[in-house]
């Protein structure tokens, strides 16, 4: 596993978390969600890929 994903999903929630409970900044929520989204089909394709090679 790829520890950047790993850490770039956890970043992802935890702004998500921290955004949703500040309406102010729900943009945030807007930009986490899609953060946390392209790292989790990053993540997925690796380890789809990853699988089909060995």
């Amino acid at each position: 596993m790829n520890i950047a994903l790993i850490i770039i999903i956890v970043v992802a929630i935890i702004v998500a978390i921290v955004s949703g409970l500040n309406a102010a900044l729900q943009w945030l929520l807007w930009v986490a969600l899609i953060v946390g989204v392209i790292a989790l089909i990053a993540f997925l394709f690796r380890v789809i890929s990853g699988r089909n090679r060995t």
